[in-house]
This record gives C-alpha cells, sequence and structure tokens, in this order.
C-alpha cells in the first residue's frame, strides 16, 4: 500500500534536490576527495569506453574539477576500501556496502551459472580458488588467460570460472591493474566485521532503498528501483521500512519518495558547470533524467554510425543547474575537438566554451576546436567564446 504524500514538491525543488544529491549544487566536499564522491554516489558506473577519459574518472572530475588521474585510480583501488560488483551496471562501490549485496550473491549462486557453462565446474573452480589461496591476488591473465582466442566473449573456462565465482561472492575485485580485474579472497579483501554481516534479503533491499534515497534525493518507485538495478516489488517490499518519506512532485504523473535529510534544507549554492559522462548517475536513467530536466539523451556509442544524431560519446553540458547542451569530444594531439556539439538556448555558448576548456586542460590539451555543431550560428558563437576565455 502506497501512503499519502504529506510534502508537495515543484518541479524545480524535485530538480534541486536531485541537483545537490548526487553533488552538483553548493560546494563539493573536497575534504573527501574521490572516495567521499564514491561514498556520497553509493555507485560509480564502469564502462570500457575511453574518449576523454574512462567514464569512473569523469564521474568525480564532474564533482570536484580537475582531479589528478592518477590520483583517481589510487582513490579507488588502494586501501581496498571498495570493492566491484553488479550493481547499475558494474559499478565500484564503497566496501561498506558488501553486505548490502548478499542477495544478489544468493541469487545468482541459485541459477547456477552466467551465461557460459563450464566444462567441469568443481574442478575448475578449484584450481582458480586454489591458485588465489596460494598466489595472492591475480588477474584473469595470470590465472591462465581470459580468452580462448576468439572473439571477446569466447572466454576461457579459466575466465568463466572466476566470473562465475566473482558473481558468487567466493572472489572479490578491489582493485583493478591496466583495466585488469584483479581477483582475490574476500577473507582477504574485505574487513572481517563486513563479511561477516549476514543479512537476510529484506534487509539487504531495505538498505539499498534507502542509499538509492539519499542518492537522488527524490525519486519515484521505478527510479529507485533502477539506481541499483532493483525490481519494482523489491522496492515495494520495504519502502515502507525504508526512511524515505511520500512526497507529491510537480509534472510526476507517479508517486514519489524523498530523503527526509534532503527535505530539512532547501538546497542552495554554486551550480557546476560541467561535461557529464553519459554513464554518470545523474543521467544514466534515460526516463529520469527527461522527466527531471527535460532533455533526452540517448547513447549513441553502439548506434551504427550513418544513424548518430548527437556522436559516438555526447556528452550533456551541465550549467546553471539545468542540461543545456551536449557535445561528442575526442583528441587529436593535444587538441579536444568537439565532433559535434549542439546547444539547447543561444545564452549556452559561453558555458558550453568553459566546459571544453576546463576538460581539454584536464586531460592536457592546449587548444579546442569546434568541428561540427547544431548550426553555423552555434559553432561560431562557442568558437568566439573560447577566444574570448
Amino acid at each position: 500500500m502506497t501512503l499519502a504524500a504529506t510534502v508537495s514538491l515543484s518541479a524545480d525543488d524535485a530538480r534541486r534536490i536531485a541537483l545537490r544529491a548526487q553533488g552538483f549544487l553548493g560546494a563539493p566536499d573536497r575534504r573527501g576527495g574521490v572516495r567521499g564522491v564514491l561514498r556520497h554516489l553509493g555507485a560509480v558506473q564502469l564502462d570500457t569506453i575511453s574518449v576523454l577519459a574512462r567514464s569512473h574518472e569523469l564521474i568525480p572530475y564532474a564533482r570536484l574539477g580537475a582531479v589528478g588521474r592518477t590520483a583517481v585510480e589510487e582513490a579507488y583501488w588502494s586501501d581496498r576500501h571498495a570493492f566491484e560488483y553488479w550493481s547499475h551496471a558494474a559499478c565500484i562501490l564503497p566496501i561498506e556496502e558488501w553486505p548490502h549485496f548478499a542477495f544478489r550473491r544468493r541469487i545468482k549462486r541459485a541459477h547456477g551459472y552466467r551465461w557460459h557453462k563450464m566444462k567441469d565446474k568443481e574442478a575448475s573452480c578449484r584450481l582458480v580458488l586454489d591458485r588465489l589461496r596460494a598466489e595472492g591476488p591475480l588477474t584473469s591473465t595470470e590465472l591462465g588467460g581470459a580468452k580462448n582466442g576468439g572473439p571477446w566473449w569466447d572466454w576461457s573456462e579459466t575466465k568463466i570460472a572466476v566470473e562465475w565465482l566473482l558473481d558468487a561472492g567466493d572472489v572479490v575485485v578491489t582493485e583493478r591493474r591496466g583495466w585488469k580485474r584483479v581477483y582475490d579472497l574476500p577473507e582477504r579483501a574485505v574487513p572481517d566485521a563486513l563479511l561477516h554481516d549476514d543479512l537476510d534479503d529484506r534487509e539487504c533491499l531495505r538498505r539499498l532503498v534507502a542509499l538509492a534515497g539519499q542518492s537522488l534525493g527524490v525519486g519515484t518507485r521505478a527510479d529507485i528501483a533502477d539506481y541499483h538495478r532493483l525490481k519494482g516489488e523489491q522496492v515495494d517490499s520495504v519502502i515502507a521500512d525504508s526512511g524515505l518519506v511520500p512526497v507529491g512532485v510537480e509534472g510526476w504523473a507517479k508517486p514519489a519518495w524523498a530523503d527526509p535529510a534532503a527535505l530539512a534544507t532547501v538546497p542552495r549554492g554554486r551550480h557546476r558547470t560541467t561535461l557529464l559522462s553519459p554513464f554518470d548517475s545523474l543521467v544514466w536513467d534515460r526516463p529520469r533524467t527527461e522527466r527531471i530536466f527535460g532533455f533526452a539523451h540517448r547513447l549513441e556509442a553502439y548506434v551504427p554510425k550513418p544513424k548518430r544524431i548527437h556522436g559516438y560519446f555526447a556528452m550533456p553540458l551541465l550549467a546553471g543547474g539545468r542540461l543545456q547542451g551536449r557535445v561528442d569530444p575526442a583528441r587529436e594531439g593535444s587538441t579536444l575537438v568537439a565532433r559535434q556539439l549542439s546547444l539547447t538556448t543561444p545564452k549556452a555558448a559561453r558555458p558550453m566554451a568553459e566546459a571544453l576548456r576546463e576538460a581539454a586542460q584536464w586531460v592536457g590539451c592546449d587548444t579546442v576546436r569546434v568541428e561540427r555543431a547544431g548550426s553555423p550560428e552555434e559553432a561560431a558563437a562557442v568558437t568566439a567564446e573560447l577566444a574570448a576565455l
């Protein structure tokens, strides 16, 4: 049963609450650095695409500014303060969330396999675990090779085994080296108090729903479910005990819930002007993004090139608390190239130029060139603003 909303929010209220919850409104907590961003968001999505940088590097950059890229990697993958697992997708998660995913590990274990099946499951898994126990953390290459020599999905028996053990929680990843997962035993990588914090399924779900609500600030059932890829009925089963409160949001057709802390004070402060990864948790849920910002966005990396509208890795421009355009960037030597850009308003030319210049400096480029734009006027306006900076 859904409780009646006791608080009404305007569409702008909801937008500002969401921006603050995601770290884009108000002064960022630089003391916490990258690790603070991770704890605040609860999940940072990983992806193989690297344009300006990989997505997990773009997430703290968008909130904190030009954090050193080496420092970003060290913050994620040192001191075993984080682990990698299936949340919204493959994500970096604070190590404190290890117990919360016990329900998913049990589901994986009960299913018995991923999409690959092993020729000899017992022997292959035993071999992996024995190697890790004897030799310490290892990559799949060090374990015996990730592929059989065919396409990327043609995994070796060892790779299938170690990934299955990762799903089931019998191995853990707390580090990547050169983008390769480094597998370890949970008893070595997870603090003892967390490793043995055995939560039942309901408590796992309750905590994840509460955390999703805090990370979103305000969201519908679908928003909350999508954050850690839960099912709607799983959210329904625990929402009343999550601590989130029902709210009504102007223009939202569905009921919503908010983090009480997000309602306690009016969101104020400086807005970030930045480019966003398409996998940023502010925009990774496309229906929510369109509902909050009136901005339809789609990742076109997997769309055939002739059918792309905005480009391979179009990054939304966040400025003044709104999404005001997008740009498909690339690097050519020391030049950042805006292969294609578009603006939602002519006033966005200045913030687009500022965001491009900052991104260029971050990745070591000293010039910016606009290659194509939605119109000649947009290209000329952004080029002029770049020259004026």
